[in-house]
């Protein structure tokens, strides 16, 4: 059963590109839902996680992707920016559900690291 208030925070996070953290989320999350506290915030992320319905990205500090879709992230270690990368991944798929000798692979996350555009 979905609430309203895990609703809210996956609706936000479908709908941003940003890849906040917990903390972001539950200040733009407060805007709707002025009670909302901390702890129902992150309860909800990590349902949402093990549910999965978003992301976990593990950075300086975790960050949240409401984007499920297959693709990878690059990490600015300069600004901590996170950016969607989805062309050069386009055969990462192949991956999921392949049989190694250690198990099946269910899902993965491939992240990047280095210096934005912006920041070299």
């Amino acid at each position: 059963m979905i609430t309203s208030q895990r609703k809210i925070i996956s609706d936000y996070l479908k709908n941003t590109a940003t890849h906040p953290s917990a903390e972001e989320i539950y200040r733009r999350v407060r805007r709707i839902l002025p009670r909302i506290s901390k702890g129902t915030v992150y309860r909800n992320l990590n349902i949402l996680k093990v549910e999965g319905k978003i992301q976990e990205i593990s950075a300086s500090e975790s960050r949240y992707d409401g984007d499920i879709s297959s693709h990878a992230h690059y990490i600015c270690q300069k600004c901590g920016k996170i950016f969607d990368i989805f062309e050069d991944c386009r055969n990462c798929e192949i991956l999921k559900h392949r049989k190694t000798k250690v198990g099946k692979i269910s899902q993965y996350q491939i992240n990047f690291y280095g210096h934005c555009k912006h920041c070299q």
